[in-house]
């Protein structure tokens, strides 16, 4: 395989070991950085770093070795590797007396909500950064890798998916598309086997480096395009960060989808029900069309209609079509070209949205559930906000409280006993010196971090909602506190039961 190191597992663990014993972990690279030179190297800025490593401790001359892309001497890196080893398998290259890494080995905390975080490292083309000041560029790398093929590391797209995904043991997990691992590395955690596919082959060698360094070898790698490598197989968990950007041509594997405009994404999602093992997630990053003359949540809802799943469609962001070709062309790296060619490939760009009548490209996230409903959920909804990280534990709350909301009719929501969630609080908005507030809204601080409006009645309820009584004798006691009508109250409040509710400011007590 081209450019990409050998996988040995008896020299990966000593290569492991050495990494361990060094600190070459999240948690040492942020001791020796500090917060601002951790966080510059995240955008890809290295001065910091190169400041912070000037001392030639072991830490230190990994850092620069395997980050910062610097040589190091080689008695230096022979104190803290098994160099030679590290040479004959391709980690490493020599350059006169100094040594050289070929590829960028990126420590990583992997975490899983609910379990101890584990020391894990992503193996990763050099110097690939999307949406980066440089970009990748065109053509040929230096180790005669073409463009096109790259694999990158872990990127701010990487990290929200692994946040949003739902963790909970499962026998099956899919990485579909899985680039350098990053995907497959968390399902590793919670999933007795999964299996990750790539279109690159480059891709499934990074893929199984990133697991093998990291000490997991429960995986499967696959070539092929989409779902079409596991034949007609089901699993209990597929994630997918997959190549979704919207382009007039596909010139990189890892961002064009080689379909027009969103289908790609569309194609994924209207395939993910049949393999789905039932009660399944199937959890994806997206970009999608806003097409003129047509309502974006309805459009987004018609990608789901029909495959019998529940879905939470949440957009975080629309780009014009002048921001999302930009953002990509200097990804691609056309910015550093003749300023001929970049005017030319910003006009195909532009071409193609405008033959397409398409304004603006929304950006977010899909979660589908194999629910097995009559009249499956589907939710499109547009969340600019910030949320809490890891989101997965709200995101499995989410479809669990779908479950309830659908096995009860207004009846029932009264004969059920609620709770009222953490970190709840109450706002009250009115005029100051006013006697009774104009309005009374609940804060989220969880989650969503949602707000809504609620009534006096909404306030009461939620105030004593501690699962000791039943909806129903909670609103008796507040029409009989208010002087109201009881049976015209209980025909009012399931409405806002529901939406509480659906939102997560209650849950139905266990």
């Amino acid at each position: 395989m081209t450019s990409s190191p050998v996988l040995d597992p008896t020299r990966l663990a000593k290569l492991r070991e050495a990494l361990l014993a060094a600190s070459f972990t999240a948690d040492g690279c942020l001791d020796l950085l500090g917060p601002t030179g951790y966080a510059a190297l995240a955008r890809s800025e290295t001065v910091p770093a190169l400041r912070a490593t000037r001392g030639g401790s072991p830490l230190e001359t990994l850092v620069r070795l395997f980050l910062l892309q610097q040589p190091v001497p080689y008695r230096a890196a022979a104190a803290v590797l098994p160099v030679e080893d590290c040479l004959a398998d391709g980690w490493l290259r020599p350059d006169g007396e100094l040594v050289r890494a070929t590829v960028d080995v990126r420590p990583y905390a992997n975490e899983v909500a609910g379990m101890p975080s584990s020391d894990a490292w992503v193996v990763s083309d050099l110097g690939c950064a999307v949406g980066g000041a440089g970009g990748i560029g065109s053509g040929v790398t230096e180790h005669g890798v073409a463009r096109q093929d790259l694999v990158l590391g872990v990127g701010g797209a990487s990290t929200t998916l692994a946040n949003i995904t739902v963790r909970r043991p499962v026998r099956a997990a899919l990485d579909l598309g899985s680039g350098s691992g990053v995907q497959a590395l968390h399902a590793a955690r919670h999933a007795q086997q999964v299996t990750a596919t790539d279109l690159n082959p480059r891709a499934l060698r990074f893929t199984e480096l990133t697991l093998a360094l990291s000490g997991f070898d429960r995986t499967e790698v696959l070539a092929g395009s989409l779902f079409e490598p596991v034949g007609e197989r089901k699993f209990d968990l597929i994630v997918s960060n997959p190549p979704f950007v919207i382009s007039p041509a596909g010139r990189f594997t890892y961002r064009d989808g080689g379909m027009a405009g969103d289908d790609l994404c569309r194609s994924l999602v209207r395939s993910a029900a049949a393999h789905l093992e039932p009660g399944g997630y199937c959890q994806l990053l997206a970009n999608w069309q806003h097409v003129k003359g047509e309502d974006w949540h309805e459009r987004l809802a018609g990608w789901v209609a029909g495959t019998g799943l529940d879905a939470w469609v949440v957009q975080r962001e629309v780009q014009d079509v002048s921001q999302y070709a930009e953002l990509w062309l200097r990804d691609g790296g056309d910015h550093r070209g003749p300023g001929g060619d970049y005017q030319a490939r910003y006009g195909e760009w532009l071409d193609a949205f405008e033959a397409a009548r398409v304004e603006g490209i929304g950006m977010g996230w899909i979660t589908l559930r194999a629910s097995g409903a009559e009249r499956p959920t589907v939710r499109v909804e547009e969340w600019p906000h910030p949320v809490e990280q890891p989101l997965g534990p709200h995101i499995e709350e989410w479809f669990d409280r779908q479950e309830f909301l659908r096995s009860h009719d207004d009846a029932g929501l009264l004969a059920a006993r609620y709770v009222l969630a953490d970190e709840v609080v109450q706002e009250q908005v009115g005029a100051p010196g006013a006697e009774d507030p104009e309005h009374v809204i609940l804060r989220h601080n969880r989650g969503m971090r949602r707000a809504t409006k609620v009534d006096t009645v909404g306030a009461g309820f939620v105030g004593v909602c501690d699962g000791t009584l039943s909806a129903g004798e909670i609103v008796d006691a507040i029409a009989q506190l208010l002087g109201e009508d009881r049976v015209v109250l209980r025909d009012r409040v399931p409405e806002s039961l529901r939406l509480l509710t659906e939102q997560g400011f209650i849950a139905p007590a266990r």
